[in-house]
């Protein structure tokens, strides 16, 4: 019942689970809420663990356990199939990976089924829930401001989702109506925390995973902040659903003629929204103005980075070769003569009009 890497999202049956009977089977007194597993739903949540629901009832039960848990769920799945389609979709929806969720149900059905179709998932009775909260998966080195408003900021993701689907226009005209605004600056001390999280909860948009080195802990990151030839930089984000903070970040070492990404990295609450992309620009452009004829971003191709690799591609970084038979640090390319990309105005950077962001 263990496994690499951090759960993000626990996914609920509701059933005997997160109630203590079976929702159509009550009557006009639907059951009420399990209280050992409502306080791991509050204890879990506050270090930034989402909630999702995923059942065999119509839509009401899912807002009845809502009502009687106290708990708004980042998604819910509430119909007939199978329970593995009903993670992938949530998986989908949430725009994380399916084998960063966690599933609990009563039924040893249940439990198989999605065992056997997506292996990557923690599958757990609820007896194990009760007790899951003491277990690595579910325990975060650090607590941010952002984790403890994570299922704040996925609210605001579906209104926002839900305006684009409405939006006529394009999707950067949808970011402009937004007033989506990405600030690029120089990390400092307070920074630490958050850029240790996104190192240690990001895949689809992490250079530096699967790569040979130290352990990105706040000690490495403040030891960064301070060496004469490396620089760090956040990338926090906000728009008129609501404030983000801090997105991304990267590592620059910086070399006479090439400039090199050690780290680069961005939450999935940032895709789409033209973030990777501004970020990837303003380092050409920042590499550039000072006199580099080439930055490289080492990175190792496996199916979870399939997002950051494509966003390589687009800004104009040139693939490695073949990769041997074991992962190896292969860096991506990019040339820094003329022309250079542009920058959206809704972006502030250092060396750029606008000047540096907080």
């Amino acid at each position: 019942m263990t496994r690499e890497g951090p759960v993000k999202c626990v996914v609920w049956d509701i059933d005997n689970t997160l109630l203590t009977g079976t929702y159509l089977e009550s009557g006009d007194q639907p059951p009420g809420a399990d209280p050992a597993l409502t306080a791991v739903l509050a204890e879990l949540g506050e270090r930034g663990i989402l909630h999702a629901l995923a059942s065999k009832n119509p839509p009401e039960a899912a807002e009845h356990t809502a009502r009687v848990t106290g708990w708004r769920f980042a998604a819910a799945e509430c119909g007939w199939g199978s329970k593995s389609g009903a993670l992938a979709r949530i998986a989908a929806s949430l725009g994380i990976a399916v084998d960063a969720l966690a599933f609990v149900d009563d039924d040893p059905y249940e439990r198989a089924e999605v065992g056997l179709a997506l292996p990557g998932v923690l599958v757990l009775s609820p007896e194990d829930a009760a007790e899951a909260a003491g277990w690595p998966e579910f325990s975060p080195p650090v607590i941010t401001p952002e984790a403890r408003r994570r299922g704040e900021m996925y609210a605001e993701r579906r209104r926002r989702q839900a305006a684009e689907r409405s939006f006529g226009g394009t999707r950067e005209e949808f970011l402009a109506s937004a007033g989506t605004q990405v600030g690029i600056a120089a990390a400092t001390a307070a920074d630490v925390p958050r850029l240790e999280e996104l190192a240690v909860r990001t895949r689809q948009f992490n250079s530096a995973a699967g790569l040979p080195g130290p352990a990105m802990s706040q000690d490495w990151f403040r030891g960064l902040l301070s060496a004469p030839d490396r620089d760090v930089v956040t990338v926090r984000l906000r728009d008129a659903f609501g404030d983000d903070g801090v997105v991304g970040g990267c590592v620059i070492a910086r070399d006479a003629g090439t400039w090199t990404v050690p780290l680069l990295m961005m939450s999935c609450r940032a895709m789409g929204r033209g973030v990777i992309d501004a970020l990837l620009a303003w380092l050409i452009r920042h590499a550039a103005r000072a006199g580099a004829r080439r930055l490289l971003i080492p990175c190792v191709a496996n199916s979870r980075n399939v997002p950051l690799r494509l966003a390589l591609a687009a800004a104009g970084f040139r693939a490695p070769g073949p990769a041997g038979p074991a992962p190896a640090p292969a860096p991506y390319q990019r040339d820094l003569g003329p022309p250079l990309p542009a920058l959206p105005r809704r972006v502030s950077a250092p060396g750029e009009p606008g000047g540096d962001a907080a």
